[in-house]
C-alpha cells in the first residue's frame, strides 16, 4: 500500500526499511504451506490504475467494476474516499478473484499483492520539497516465504514483478491523495457534483473518457492535438491526465 508519512513519524512505522541498494529475502510458490493465505480477509486498498487493470482482464467496464467488486468508504481524516476490494461472504473471507489454482486474475493483480512483502510510502518533510518514496519489508509472521534464500532489492523485485508500471501510477496517484488532507470542497462537500465528478476521473476512466471525447472538455480545457491522440489511445495515458486535470479543477495546480 502506498501511504503518505510524515517524516516526524518514520521511525514509528513497523518492518524493516529499505534503502535502495538493501537486499532481503523472499520467494513466493504453491510449495509453501502458507501459499495463499495472506489472500483472505483483507482490507486490500485499490487505486486507480488497478481498477483500470482488474476492469479490463474481466473484460467490464469500470461502473460494472465499482459495482460489483468494491466497498467505498471515508476516512474521517480524510475528504476522499479509499476504495476497498470487497471480500467474498464466506467463512474465511478470500479474495474475490482467489481460485484453487492461485490468483485468477495475476498478471493484472493489484499493486499491493504485487509489490508484497514490500510496502512503499510518500515521505513529506516540512519544506515543500518533492516528497520522497520509502519502502519497507513488512511480510505476516505466517509468511514462509521470507524463510527462502532468493536475494531481492527493491528494484530488482519490482523489475521481478512487473511493478514499474504499477508503482509509478501509484506514486502518482498517492500524490494527488495526499492533496485530500485538506477539506477542497466547501459547503457542498463531497457528495456535491464537483467532488463526483473527481471520483469519475480517478476512478471510472470508461465514464471519463466518454466526458472528455463527447462533451467540450477538449475545447474548454484547449488540450491540444497530440495530447488527445495520446489520451485517446491509451486509458493508461488517459489516467496521468486525470490526475492532472484533478489537480488543476480541485486545487488550481497546473502540471505539465
Amino acid at each position: 500500500m502506498m501511504k503518505s508519512v510524515d517524516v516526524r513519524d518514520i521511525k514509528t512505522l513497523q518492518g524493516k526499511r529499505l534503502e535502495m541498494g538493501d537486499t532481503f529475502r523472499f520467494k513466493c510458490h504453491d510449495r509453501l504451506d502458507c501459499f495463499n493465505l495472506c489472500c483472505r480477509n483483507l482490507n486490500l486498498y485499490l487505486y486507480p490504475y488497478d481498477v483500470l487493470r482488474l476492469k479490463n482482464n474481466l473484460k467490464i467496464s469500470s461502473d460494472a467494476f465499482l459495482d460489483q467488486y468494491v466497498d467505498i468508504v471515508m476516512k474521517p481524516s480524510s475528504f476522499f474516499p479509499e476504495v476497498l476490494l470487497k471480500m467474498q461472504e464466506n467463512d474465511e473471507k478470500t479474495c474475490p478473484f482467489l481460485s484453487e489454482k492461485g490468483c485468477s486474475v495475476y498478471p493484472d493483480r493489484p499493486d499491493t499483492c504485487r509489490t508484497f512483502p514490500v510496502e512503499h510510502g510518500l515521505l513529506f518533510g516540512d519544506s515543500g520539497e518533492k516528497p520522497e518514496i520509502v519502502h519497507f519489508f513488512r511480510p505476516p509472521v505466517f509468511c514462509k516465504g521470507r524463510h527462502e534464500t532468493d536475494e531481492m532489492t527493491v528494484a530488482s523485485w519490482a523489475e521481478d514483478q512487473n511493478a514499474l508500471i504499477y508503482n509509478d501510477m501509484t506514486a502518482r496517484w498517492a500524490a494527488v491523495k495526499a492533496l485530500f488532507h485538506q477539506d477542497p470542497w466547501g459547503p457542498e462537500g463531497f457528495q456535491g457534483p464537483k467532488g463526483k465528478m473527481t471520483f469519475m476521473a480517478a476512478y471510472n476512466i470508461d465514464a471519463f473518457q466518454e466526458f472528455v471525447f463527447k462533451s467540450s472538455f477538449l475545447k474548454r480545457y484547449n488540450v491540444k492535438p497530440a495530447l488527445q491522440k495520446k489520451i485517446k489511445k491509451n486509458q493508461a495515458d488517459l489516467l496521468k491526465f486525470a490526475f492532472s486535470w484533478i489537480k488543476l479543477v480541485v486545487w488550481g495546480i497546473k502540471t505539465g
